[in-house]
């Protein structure tokens, strides 16, 4: 025993013993103490932080997109409805790798570039926890597709909603527009906040113009979800306000009729309701499918539509700006007569053509033989150039732009579709400004028969028609008739309104020059009485006209219009109404190098006043059925 504790130190084992048993105890006290502050900051301090985190893993905040309001026509005919779709969402913040989803998703469902692209802008304006789409408009195969195969796509799913058709397709495709996935430029443009959800905005046509009626305001909803994300049951909802829907002036069936008589020509047809402005019908040809944008076109058809050498994106009726031709000589002779350049009843030697002082220059007539000697109302239905350029020398060109512009040539009719252009209505200042050169009596002679610098829409010489339908007053162009309040589902409709009024010095002279577009159709030797006038049973006014393409040599022979290449032909037009008395339509025909306007755009226009006349009463917006 004495050896062992010389050997072992108990004392100096038991004093080492307690001081480990202090600094251990010393060390679990501070880390308790860590601990207890840990927790006290976490649960106090930091309370109100976590909690909002715990419930935002358990809750989210959906946004939900308004429904589109439709568009009918004036007898509730749909031209815009809203069918039932599926689309491919993906939650960002749901999903690791992105675009190795999309690779692995593009071998189930079509994935263009374009989509990606979208999605790609899309993602940028969104937050992380919102999801944005990737397809639109699945097919059934492609969901059940997907459906097969959603175990292997954490934060991707499948949404029921609604996507945009036109039933009238391509012919009402200019009129109606179309509506098209939402860019990052779109949405700068917009008040974003209205568009949380949606995937659609309007990109042309009246889905342009009154994209703010007809898109309505989202509402939200809040659901507990998973881990994963997946809906489990809905906690609150805020119903989304749906869009207005809009019942406009067109008539589909004399749209329909409208685009039908065009047949295969290129070219534009508008007709209007003289009393109010509403317009009936606003045709232009080609066309394309509207439906093939609602979801995104693929770059082979867009490719096919801007490649198209007849063009049929552009809208002829409101962007095409051509000579009016002969069309004008009604408003020329009613300048004629307010500026007192001539009387109605004076006759005017008519050889074929003219020359000007000091010059060896012929301007010819279209008839080279000439109409020997034709007043007024002659000159007008036989549609004398030679008549008309001997007038334009007394009338001068501030006076032909001065009564022009009255008629609403080379302005903004100011209707309410987009992109519209305005024409030229030329003078002497128009040249001095544009091209810094001065005016020559030769360019009179041009403009009074709608020639030279001259060029209008066909909307525009719609108006001019309907003008003189109703002796000067008349009222803006528009294609909204009433609209539809989504919430209490009363139909309001729109107040026409009016233009300036044209007053003249003596009302008469509006019959003088009526009388010459009636004997236009009427008249035997009238320019449009075989190939309009026959079998009528209603009172017509008319006027033709035809608009140089290519020009001829001094000497050169006019040629037969069947022989010429068809790119290098007149465009065919033709202005008319019906019925002279009470008129209810006033229609304007631009045909693409269709050669003579009596006999191809003429015929066009009779076809759609009767049309017209065919129909039954149209409704009141008032009456109209909402569906």
């Amino acid at each position: 025993m004495a050896a062992d504790d010389a050997i072992k130190n108990h004392a100096a084992e038991k004093q080492l013993f307690m001081l480990r048993t202090v600094v251990a105890g010393a060390v679990l006290c501070v880390l308790v103490g860590v601990l207890i502050s840990r927790v006290t900051f976490l649960q106090i301090v930091r309370h109100s932080y976590y909690e909002t985190r715990s419930q935002d893993n358990r809750m989210r905040v959906q946004v939900m997109p308004p429904v589109r309001g439709l568009i009918y026509d004036r007898n509730g005919v749909v031209l815009a409805d809203n069918l039932p779709a599926y689309r491919l969402e993906i939650v960002p913040e749901q999903v690791d790798d992105i675009d190795a989803t999309l690779d692995r998703l593009s071998k189930i469902v079509e994935i263009r570039d374009a989509d990606r692209d979208r999605f790609r802008d899309r993602v940028a304006k969104t937050p992380r926890f919102r999801g944005v789409p990737i397809r639109l408009n699945l097919s059934q195969r492609e969901v059940a597709r997907f459906e097969v195969n959603r175990g292997d796509f954490p934060g991707v799913d499948i949404r029921a909603g609604l996507t945009r058709h036109y039933p009238l397709g391509r012919v009402a495709a200019h009129l109606v527009g179309y509506v098209g996935g939402i860019t990052a430029r779109d949405l700068s443009q917009v008040d974003d906040k209205r568009y949380r959800g949606s995937n659609h905005i309007g990109k042309s046509g009246v889905e342009y113009s009154y994209e703010s009626r007809l898109h309505g305001d989202p509402g939200s909803r809040v659901v507990e979800t998973n881990a994963s994300g997946r809906s489990l049951r809905e906690l609150e909802m805020n119903r989304p306000t749906a869009g207005e829907s809009l019942y406009l002036t067109i008539d589909a069936r004399l749209q329909s009729a409208a685009f039908e008589a065009l047949g295969d020509n290129d070219g534009a047809v508008v007709a209007i309701d003289p009393e109010t402005g509403g317009l009936l019908a606003i045709v232009s040809k080609p066309s394309y499918d509207p439906d093939l944008f609602v979801d995104g076109i693929s770059h082979v058809n867009y490719n096919k539509l801007i490649s198209d050498p007849h063009k049929p994106l552009f809208n002829r009726a409101l962007q095409g700006q051509y000579p009016p031709g002969s069309t004008v000589k009604p408003v020329m002779a009613l300048a004629g007569l307010e500026t007192d350049s001539i009387v109605a009843d004076k006759k005017v030697w008519c050889p074929g053509y003219i020359t000007l002082p000091g010059s060896n220059h012929r301007y010819r007539d279209w008839k080279r033989s000439g109409h020997g000697w034709v007043d007024m109302r002659k000159a007008i239905y036989r549609s004398s150039d030679v008549y008309f350029y001997k007038l334009s020398l007394k009338l001068g060109i501030d006076n032909i732009h001065r009564y022009g512009a009255m008629f609403g040539l080379g302005q903004d009719t100011g209707v309410d579709l987009p992109r519209e252009n305005s024409g030229i209505m030329p003078s002497r200042a128009w040249k001095h400004g544009s091209r810094n050169l001065p005016w020559y009596p030769g360019e009179t002679l041009n403009t009074v028969i709608g020639q030279g610098f001259m060029t209008t829409t066909p909307i525009q010489l719609a108006q001019m028609a309907s003008l003189i339908a109703e002796r000067g007053e008349g009222f803006k162009p528009h294609v909204l008739r009433a609209w539809k309040n989504p919430s209490n589902g009363q139909i309001s409709p729109t107040q026409p309104q009016p233009l300036q009024p044209i007053k003249l010095k003596d009302r008469r002279h509006w019959q003088v020059i009526i009388d010459g577009m009636r004997d236009v159709v009427s008249a035997p030797r009238g320019t449009a009485y075989h190939y309009v006038g026959q079998n009528l049973d209603y009172t017509l006014a008319g006027k033709s006209g035809s608009a140089q393409v290519a020009g001829l040599a001094q000497n050169q022979a006019a040629p037969d219009m069947e022989d010429v290449k068809r790119q290098l032909r007149d465009h065919a037009l033709f202005i008319a109404f019906a019925p002279i008395d009470a008129p209810k339509i006033a229609v304007a025909v631009l045909v693409e190098h269709g050669g003579g306007g009596s006999s191809v755009a003429g015929p066009i226009a009779r076809k759609v006043i009767d049309a017209f006349r065919s129909e039954q009463p149209v409704l009141q917006a008032s009456n109209t059925s909402a569906r």
